[in-house]
């Protein structure tokens, strides 16, 4: 090494690189301490309807109005995120969710509390989540320059599924010992992070972005550009089969757990505890490589990550899912930041928020499908054919996307548009561009069991990551 010349950096500071920018660095904080509230909150909800009826049904009605405001006001959702102020619009959801948390611990508290309650108070969080998560996903493309882009999104995958596992586990031990109030409460409180955060971000060291003018068509001129566009429609094709087949590990690791090898909380808890491990070692690593150069990467994870979760539904014992779940893991985590990074570096910045809401349709909404079909499949043929039916699709997906991808999607340094580029891309009558944008860990709204594991590791978190 000649004098002076800088020490290459290790593979963990690439892997935090993003952590070295002040307003990002504010945002993971703040959003990590959130989301590990929101956890707890989540098994709360869940253990307050069993408590109060006894019922999974009513448990799966309650989780599906989380839901079903994805499924319906999704594009609307993305279309305010782009027009106004995101940190503002922010602001106003972050401070709305705490409050709904007040009125859970209220509520509980007074023993005022039932179940038509909850799905209603449910149903509204699943409302401000739908302006929430595209706000958030898109925010993180004016903070981080755009070689740090792939390392932000991936990091904050990192971030959700360690708060996960720490919300959910402190969750549990804090009902055992404080009640369900006081995971209310704590989540309450968890949401000042959030807002400090935002307030303490550097206006002049985001990137400018104009907003788009408010005229019809915008939501149609959003879906056209994302059809038109391979580099959108591609990812948002795989993601859309993914998230309603195999991300529904809330549901099929129980039964597999209980099914398969006759277990219970122990059992489940082992399950999703490994495969936590793996998603954060597999985050860290994706974290460091940076962006991916081939366009047909994330079809790669796809095949990886479907035989990951085929050979978990056919090991023969415990020891063997056990010593597989780490790479299921790994899987989850590689694929779902690959396909946000691809649709976050397509996108063109005055399009982010829409592109980015039917993301969030794509991994949340299509749960309002799975869960159903899934737990069907593994209540008729057999728990370990939940499994098949997410990895046996999500295995022949990638195999068919890969040459499509390789001959139609451009690879990421040959976008266009420069980042903080401020142009609308053409309507429907015009040429879609495309730009850089960027995203954060959309969590989902999680299908929690009856009983008190921590949640698995791509579980659809509530808070919308």
């Amino acid at each position: 090494m000649t004098a002076g010349a800088a020490a290459a950096p290790g593979p963990l500071a690439r892997a935090l690189s993003s952590l070295s920018v002040r307003n990002y660095r504010l945002y993971f904080w703040g959003y990590s301490v959130s989301v590990a509230g929101t956890w707890m909150q989540s098994l709360a909800l869940a253990l307050l309807v069993l408590r109060l009826t006894g019922s999974g049904s009513d448990l799966g009605i309650a989780t599906a109005a989380r839901f079903l405001p994805f499924v319906v006001l999704g594009p609307v959702g993305g279309l305010v995120a782009d027009r106004y102020d995101k940190r503002r619009l922010l602001y106003l959801t972050q401070s709305a969710s705490a409050g709904i948390a007040v009125l859970f611990a209220v509520l509980t508290a007074l023993d005022a509390i039932n179940v038509g309650l909850v799905i209603g108070l449910s149903l509204l969080l699943g409302s401000l989540t739908v302006f929430d998560n595209p706000a958030r996903q898109s925010l993180i493309g004016e903070l981080v320059p755009r070689e740090r882009l792939a390392n932000a999104v991936t990091l904050n995958s990192v971030s959700v599924n360690m708060a996960r596992v720490i919300g959910s586990a402190a969750g549990g031990a804090i009902v055992a010992a404080l009640g369900l109030t006081t995971c209310f409460a704590l989540n309450a409180v968890s949401f000042g992070a959030v807002i400090v955060s935002l307030a303490r971000m550097r206006r002049s060291e985001m990137a400018p972005v104009d907003r788009p003018p408010r005229q019809k068509g915008q939501i149609r001129d959003g879906l056209r550009y994302t059809r038109r566009t391979p580099a959108l429609l591609l990812p948002l094709l795989m993601l859309t089969v993914t998230g309603m087949l195999a991300y529904e590990f809330p549901l099929t690791l129980p039964l597999v757990a209980r099914g398969a090898f006759h277990g219970g909380a122990g059992t489940f808890g082992a399950m999703v505890t490994v495969m936590a491990v793996g998603a954060v070692v597999g985050g860290l690593i994706v974290a460091a490589r940076g962006a991916p150069r081939r366009p047909g990467a994330l079809a790669v994870a796809g095949i990886g990550w479907g035989l990951a979760i085929l050979a978990a539904a056919l090991a023969p014992d415990l020891a063997v899912e056990l010593a597989v779940l780490p790479f299921v893991g790994y899987g989850s985590i590689t694929f779902n930041s690959l396909s946000k990074t691809a649709m976050q570096l397509a996108a063109a910045p005055s399009m982010r928020g829409r592109v980015m809401a039917l993301w969030a349709m794509a991994w949340g909404g299509t749960t309002v499908v799975g869960g159903p079909l899934v737990g069907w499949i593994g209540q008729t043929f057999g728990s370990r054919w939940s499994l098949i039916a997410g990895g046996a699709p999500t295995l022949a997906l990638g195999l068919l996307m890969y040459p499509v991808m390789r001959r139609t999607v451009p690879p990421p340094d040959e976008v266009t548009s420069e980042r903080g580029s401020t142009s609308e891309p053409a309507s429907a009558s015009g040429s879609p561009t495309t730009g850089a944008t960027a995203a954060v860990e959309p969590t989902r709204p999680e299908a929690a069991a009856a009983e008190v594991p921590p949640a698995p590791a791509d579980a659809r978190t509530p808070h919308g990551s």
